[in-house]
């Protein structure tokens, strides 16, 4: 949408607005330095970076109130579950609202008058145009600019392609528990420190929420990042069974389905889209909070 803005296929933006959980991959850091220097400068389009802070250390600090990743559980009495997901919420959305609030002039706690609102663009595409919601909040109003042009995720990825962005990364946390075995073995096989930290905190988050333990609750379940609820490096991402490669779907989005299990969530994390939608089985790292 912003390489479509900027070459005026729709019209000029006055804003782009990137929410940065802190724990990207390299490659979409570098990936948004591109974007910026190449296509928001040249249209004068500015785009802003927003944060809530760091996903992974907040995680890991007994001190700060953390807003649970879709963490998988394995309960002492062998039944599997999942934490509550509030990540894309505290960490995209938040940060996002702040921001829209800044830019109105009106930063919270004020109140935002009736009639005062910005255009928000949501890159969803006619493939889950069911995914396509208006906003929850009045001093924004939500539109969905690809499906007006009746355009797919093929449509992008050429379009992209053409304008020499055919290697645009997923944005996603590099330990989001969504990811498919086919992008644990991208990290592990590209990116080897990148894999160490995964790794690193998959064995960190194996006792529970760090703010939980520091207050003495008592474990109910071990968390994992991989679907198996098996430590990462010994999680078998490089195994696809005949009957699961034979009974794969186009879209698939239950836990168990082989094309989740290969390919994770296909879109990457954004704010209104993230298809990793459940029913947690208990809260707080499968802890008592």
């Amino acid at each position: 949408m912003l390489a479509l803005s900027a070459h005026g296929i729709l019209p000029t933006v006055d804003y782009a607005i990137f929410a940065d959980t802190g724990w990207e991959p390299a490659a979409v850091y570098a990936h948004l330095d591109r974007l910026e220097k190449e296509v928001a400068a040249p249209a004068v389009i500015p785009l802003l970076r927003v944060s809530s802070g760091n996903i992974r250390h907040d995680a890991l600090d007994p001190n700060h109130r953390f807003a649970s990743m879709p963490l998988y559980i394995l309960n002492q009495d062998g039944k599997q579950g999942m934490t509550r997901r509030q990540c894309t919420g505290e960490y995209k959305i938040k940060p996002i609202k702040k921001q829209v609030r800044a830019l109105l002039g009106y930063p919270h706690p004020q109140r935002i008058p009736d009639g005062v609102f910005v255009e928000q663009w949501v890159g969803i595409s006619t493939d889950e145009f069911h995914r396509a919601k208006d906003a929850d909040v009045r001093y924004m109003r939500n539109r969905h600019p690809l499906i007006e042009l009746g355009w797919s995720r093929d449509d992008c990825v050429r379009y992209l392609t053409s304008l020499g962005l055919a290697d645009t990364p997923k944005s996603s946390c590099l330990g989001c528990p969504f990811h498919g075995n086919a992008q644990w073995r991208h990290i592990r096989d590209t990116s080897p420190a990148e894999w160490d930290d995964v790794v690193a905190f998959d064995a960190a988050i194996r006792q529970g929420n760090a703010r939980a333990n520091a207050s003495g609750n008592p474990l109910l379940g071990q968390a994992y990042l991989h679907r198996s609820r098996l430590p990462l490096d010994q999680a078998p991402i490089d195994h696809i069974t005949a009957a699961e490669r034979a009974a794969r779907q186009p879209q698939l989005d239950d836990d168990t389905d082989p094309e989740a299990l290969e390919e994770g969530v296909v879109d990457g994390c954004s704010p209104w889209t993230c298809r990793g939608e459940t029913e947690p089985a208990q809260d707080g790292f499968g802890l008592a909070s």
